[in-house]
């Protein structure tokens, strides 16, 4: 009984290997961005998971680039200097002595990530935005307001990021950005992330959140859809379906979508081996955003 039992669990095992296959082939050597942060982070437990699977994405033959946040270990810091963090429609207010903390703190983190991974057997290269002015920016003001030094990308300089991966590295970046006079921004990593995305010609593009996925009724969480169109994305927002933190999340994936990425996903990051359980199985874990030529997978 003992032996079936094995048996049936090795089996098992291999259905699962073969639903990833074609998968593998799909994306095998194309370029996925994959934003970090939010709840995965919190839990030493789940980075290791994550990062687990972006090292056996590589070693399947992708092209993974980790954009990584910390807002959690900023406000930490600041509050241990006596700074109080502050936030304008969900933009950290960044001044002078904030701007230093911010980036210390994301360095921190980029080094933690860097040794899981190294752990792990493949070589990852830590980078923060102003290397090679890899993210030109510019100050954002949203609203007309002056959050001070808080910026938007406005360029990237993609064969800083090319350079690296085709020397087989795995690039962890941090999105603190330059400008032209050499002046440092925060840039919010969602908005890093889409960027380096579109700017790379990424096949796929996905964001770990705190959150399943999109909700066609935001108020009910049996409405998860795995899939949908940018168009229908749009109209979502149009009708008032999105609000919160899932607006500027959602309209970042319509934006990659229109700059040509194919696929862009909302994982729940705090869900073990999320992105593993999204790209590699038939039913996925999140929502995935598609463009108009791009086939759904599976019909609800």
């Amino acid at each position: 009984m003992t032996n079936t039992l094995n048996m049936q669990k090795a089996m098992d095992k291999a259905e699962i290997l073969i639903e990833a296959l074609p998968y593998i082939q799909k994306f095998n050597r194309k370029i996925m961005v994959i934003k970090y942060g939010g709840s995965a982070m919190e839990s030493r437990e789940l980075q290791q998971k994550v990062m687990q699977d972006v090292v056996l994405l590589k070693l399947v033959g992708f092209k993974p680039i980790i954009v990584h946040g910390g807002g959690k270990e900023i406000s930490k810091w600041s509050r241990k200097v006596g700074l109080k963090p502050k936030f304008v429609d969900g933009f950290r207010v960044t001044d002078k002595e904030t701007l230093e903390v911010a980036e210390m703190a994301l360095s921190k983190v980029n080094q933690d990530l860097l040794s899981m991974i190294c752990k792990l057997g493949v070589k990852p290269i830590g980078m923060c935005g102003k290397d090679g002015n890899m993210l030109l920016a510019s100050r954002k003001k949203p609203g007309g307001k002056d959050i001070g030094f808080v910026g938007d990308v406005k360029q990237v300089n993609t064969r800083v990021i090319s350079d690296m991966l085709k020397n087989d590295l795995l690039p962890v970046i941090f999105p603190i950005g330059i400008d032209e006079k050499g002046q440092s921004y925060n840039i919010n990593a969602d908005d890093a992330a889409t960027a380096i995305a579109e700017a790379m010609d990424a096949e796929k593009l996905a964001f770990l959140s705190d959150i399943e996925g999109v909700y066609e009724d935001k108020d009910d969480p049996d409405t998860l859809m795995a899939e949908l169109y940018a168009e229908d994305a749009k109209k979502l927002i149009a009708d008032g379906l999105i609000d919160g933190g899932m607006l500027p999340k959602l309209k970042n994936c319509i934006e990659a979508i229109d700059a040509g990425v194919s696929r862009v996903h909302i994982i729940d990051g705090r869900i073990p081996h999320c992105l593993l359980l999204e790209f590699f199985t038939n039913r996925g874990v999140g929502t995935a955003i598609l463009n108009s030529k791009e086939s759904k997978y599976y019909n609800d």
